[in-house]
């Protein structure tokens, strides 16, 4: 309690119609399965559902914890600030109980640009989110856990496809800031800015374009800017 005390409250039961384990349980179960070497994983692990106990409701259809990873996220910087763990440490940690979740929407009828999207959103910490997701999934019922290992399989092949074929570890713009303000004569400031987000918007939804491409798209966009 003296060092974490948000785990104290995790000992309810996740679903008491079905009698599903309880999340201090469930929590225990996912930190063994992850790699006992990556300190941060193993923290997420511990935090990944700590903001349950505050975003438990019954309803018609049961249990649920609706945003339960965005509290969860707030809460895990909060005690490992307390704790004085490193700015990045927090960063790290926060952001993958923030997006542990994600995966989970995931079927064959992602776009492209929704897995560019969860790639880009995870970043550096792809790798030790999609092993939270698998260590998350901790019910004995082998088929569902098959499908999702299943699932998560076809994500990463996606991902590794896509990486292949667009270099999706560097996703930016396929213009930079220089070329933006040279081709529409603006000095540095928040336009450049709105102008490189438009473009990342663009190379997320529809992949790499050709700088030719780049340049009629920016232009069409700040036309719509001027007008507006």
């Amino acid at each position: 309690d003296e060092f974490l005390p948000e785990l104290s409250a995790l000992g309810l039961e996740q679903d008491p119609v079905h009698r599903h384990k309880d999340v201090l349980a469930h929590t225990i179960a996912v930190v063994e399965r992850t790699d006992h070497h990556d300190r941060l994983l193993r923290l997420a692990a511990l935090f990944h559902d700590v903001g349950k106990p505050k975003t438990r409701s019954i309803g018609p259809e049961g249990v649920s914890f609706h945003h339960h990873e965005v509290v969860g996220a707030r809460m895990t910087e909060e005690r490992m600030r307390a704790l004085r763990y490193s700015h990045d440490d927090i960063v790290a940690v926060r952001r993958l109980v923030e997006l542990h979740l994600r995966f989970h929407g995931y079927s064959e009828e992602w776009t492209d640009s929704a897995v560019r999207r969860y790639a880009r959103d995870a970043g550096p910490l792809l790798e030790q989110l999609n092993a939270l997701t698998r260590a998350d999934c901790t019910t004995r019922n082998k088929a569902k856990a098959k499908m999702l290992s299943d699932r998560m399989d076809a994500l990463e092949a996606r991902i590794a496809e896509l990486r292949a074929k667009e270099e999706l570890d560097a996703l930016r713009p396929d213009l930079d800031g220089r070329q933006v303000m040279e081709h529409l004569g603006v000095p540095p400031g928040p336009v450049v800015g709105e102008a490189l987000r438009f473009l990342l918007e663009l190379r997320i939804e529809e992949g790499p374009l050709a700088e030719e491409e780049a340049i009629k798209r920016l232009d069409e966009w700040w036309a719509r800017r001027q007008d507006g």
